[in-house]
Parts: structure tokens; C-alpha cells; sequence
């Protein structure tokens, strides 16, 4: 999973951001309003967090172009401004989330989950399929109710597919799902992680539809 993080206090920004990777994100950062227009415009993210406070451009302007433009990522708004005016106005504007300062970490990554899982139509935390289980809470991968070992990679890619489940998901996707934007992306790791994943999962765990992508196989 890929999300965009706005925010222009720098040591607020590095921390979060290292909190977001550590939590199994791509993270790309953006300090002012229209760098973040413009990332949220041009690049794929599956959620945003989103501060108000920015220079160039406020982040509610932000949020409403990127609307009226189409853009329809779930947006976890965090602001300092906690009066339910800014609530109301974040709201109206499109925010699908609201948390003000100061915050614990621990609800920001329970609000983002919640946010993606509502993205895609998802209910629990916990990712079902067959006898695979994905635990976005702690991050753990259970199958047959014994943890397997996953690196970072291989678990974003992973949590992707079954986000999507019984949905074909190109190449092109995964990697922009999988990297942040200053990664050196490399097409060919793709077939090395879903290779990975087949050999720690099973073979037949991960379809290859030839010219389309990959997608996970119905569960028995």
C-alpha cells in the first residue's frame, strides 16, 4: 500500500513517515500545498494524510481540487485545528477523516487502515483467504495458523492482492503500489517477489493471467 503524506513540520513529517514504513507503507512526503497537488494528482496513492496548515497552498484548497479533479483516495485529514468548524469544513470538502493534534500514532494507523479497508469494500482488519490470513494491525501472516515470514516487499505486495481479491491486478499496478516515488523501480522485482511469495505460500496461491497481471486464486 502506497500513501502520500502532507505535511510541512519537518521533524513531525520524518517521524510519521518512519512510523508509516515501519508499519508496512510506501511512503512518499510532501512539505507545501502544491507539491501535494501535484503528487495526488500525477501518482496512485491508496490513502493520504493530509495536513491543513501548508505553505503555498492550504490544504483544504488541496483537498477541494483534487475532488473537483476527480481524485477519489481516501484523505485522513491532521491539523492542528480541532474546532468542529474546521471538522465540519474538512468534512464538506471531501476529508474522509479527521484527527487533530496532538495525536498517538497508534490511532493514526488504526484510522488509516480503516480508511483503506473501507477503500476497498473491507469490513475486518483481518484479510481472509482460504487458510491465509493477513493481520494489517500487527502486520503478520498466518497460514494454517503458523506465521510465515514475509519481508517488507513481499508483504506490501501481498496485502495489495488480497485487498483486490478475485480482481486481476496489472504489473504497472503493483509497482506503483509497492514504491514510493524516489525508488528505483525495477519491473523484474515483481516476478522476484511473486516468485517468493509462491515459494513460502504455495505455487498455486498467485495466478499469472498472461498479458493482464497477476491475481490471487479462488480460495478452496
Amino acid at each position: 500500500m502506497r500513501v502520500l503524506l502532507v505535511e510541512d513540520d519537518p521533524l513531525l513529517r520524518t517521524q510519521l513517515a518512519r512510523v508509516l514504513d515501519q508499519a508496512g507503507y510506501a511512503v512518499d512526503q510532501a512539505a507545501d500545498g502544491q507539491t501535494a497537488l501535484h503528487l495526488g494528482v500525477t501518482e496512485p496513492y491508496d490513502a493520504v494524510v493530509l495536513d491543513l496548515g501548508l505553505p503555498v497552498m492550504d490544504g483544504l484548497t488541496v483537498l477541494q481540487r483534487w475532488r473537483s479533479g476527480g481524485q477519489v483516495m481516501p484523505v485522513l485529514i491532521l491539523t492542528a485545528r480541532d474546532s468542529w468548524h474546521d471538522k465540519v469544513a474538512g468534512i464538506d470538502a471531501g476529508a474522509d477523516d479527521y484527527l487533530a493534534k496532538p495525536f498517538h500514532t497508534e490511532e493514526l494507523l488504526a484510522r488509516l487502515r480503516a480508511l483503506v479497508r473501507r477503500a476497498h469494500g473491507l469490513a475486518s482488519p483481518l484479510l481472509q483467504h482460504g487458510a491465509l490470513t493477513l493481520d494489517t494491525r500487527s502486520g503478520t501472516v498466518t497460514q494454517g495458523g503458523v506465521t510465515v515470514s514475509l519481508t517488507a516487499h513481499e508483504y506490501r505486495l501481498l496485502a495489495y492482492l488480497m485487498h483486490r481479491a478475485g480482481e486481476v491486478v496489472s504489473r504497472t499496478a503493483l509497482i506503483e503500489h509497492l514504491y514510493a516515488q524516489d525508488f528505483d523501480r525495477d519491473s523484474n522485482t515483481v516476478e522476484v517477489f511473486v516468485a517468493r511469495l509462491r515459494r513460502k505460500l504455495g505455487a498455486d496461491l498467485i495466478e499469472t493471467v498472461r498479458g493482464l497481471g497477476y491475481r490471487l486464486v479462488a480460495a478452496p
